[in-house]
């Protein structure tokens, strides 16, 4: 009988880094279609602990639908230890690297805004397409006066991260696929100084026709956007409400358009296929 070598932890380690690591397949729909769907990105647990604390902050009965006044209650910065561990985990870390570049991204300390979307009779007023600007214009405090630039400054992805359960009915943002190379298009001989929120905003309903693709999945899944993917809101038509954060990974210097001798990463050669 043959007895069971045992991994060591160094091969456990390099055995789990390797099964996170996306395919192919999956990296190239990246670049093709600006984005990818990590399910499984955080535990069930995780996701109502998070979800405990958000209800704290909230001016509605948790209980009572009736209570439910708003279609859509802001919430500020969330950095307690459930956000946290949502998302700095090795698995999603390996994927950073393999989207962006390793030692090229900031690590997330907090999930930023929080728009919670609930199945209200009035309707929201923020469901325009939009792309998440990176840096500020005039006004810091104006975030409609934020820009986003070719290189885009700041950011190296947008993170659509579900806290519930997302159906169809549950206001799924919206994601309109490939038009992150029309978007880059848009920003390419603007240079540097790029477009503000507002001046992009005006500009996406003159880009080509996307096919359109729904944010859904169980708590815990993560999609990971590029950072010139349009996207909206949209009303919820659902029972219960929609939990869902969406913070920039934040890049530690600049995206490389130009250096080949260095390699481009899937986020840069998007970008180079929109431009070349």
């Amino acid at each position: 009988m043959f007895s069971r070598v045992q991994p060591s932890r160094v091969e456990a380690s390099i055995f789990y880094y390797m099964s996170s690591l996306l395919s192919k397949t999956e990296v190239e729909q990246f670049i093709q279609d600006g984005f990818v769907r990590i399910d499984n990105a955080f535990s069930a647990e995780v996701a109502n602990a998070a979800l405990d604390i958000l209800w704290k902050d909230i001016p509605f009965d948790r209980s009572n639908q009736e209570s439910w006044i708003e279609p859509v209650i802001r919430l500020g910065m969330y950095s307690q230890e459930p956000f946290i561990q949502s998302i700095n985990t090795p698995a999603l870390y390996a994927i950073f690297d393999q989207l962006i570049g390793a030692n090229k991204w900031i690590p997330c300390r907090s999930v930023g805004a929080f728009p919670v979307r609930f199945p209200a009779s009035k309707q929201p007023n923020d469901t325009g397409k939009h792309v998440d600007v990176s840096f500020p214009g005039g006004d810091p405090g104006n975030y409609f006066e934020w820009r986003a630039n070719i290189r885009s400054m700041g950011r190296a992805l947008l993170m659509l991260i579900l806290y519930s359960d997302v159906s169809n009915d549950d206001a799924p943002t919206v994601i309109f696929k490939k038009s992150h190379i029309d978007v880059a298009k848009l920003l390419y001989p603007e240079g540097d100084k790029g477009l503000s929120f507002m001046e992009l905003a005006a500009r996406l309903d003159d880009l080509p026709k996307h096919d359109e693709v729904l944010a859904t999945g169980k708590a815990g899944t993560i999609y990971l956007c590029h950072p010139f993917l349009v996207h909206s809101a949209q009303s919820h038509k659902g029972v219960n409400p929609r939990f869902m954060a969406q913070p920039p990974l934040l890049l530690r210097g600049e995206l490389n358009l130009t250096d080949s001798e260095i390699g481009f990463s899937p986020v840069e050669r998007a970008i180079r296929m929109a431009i070349d």
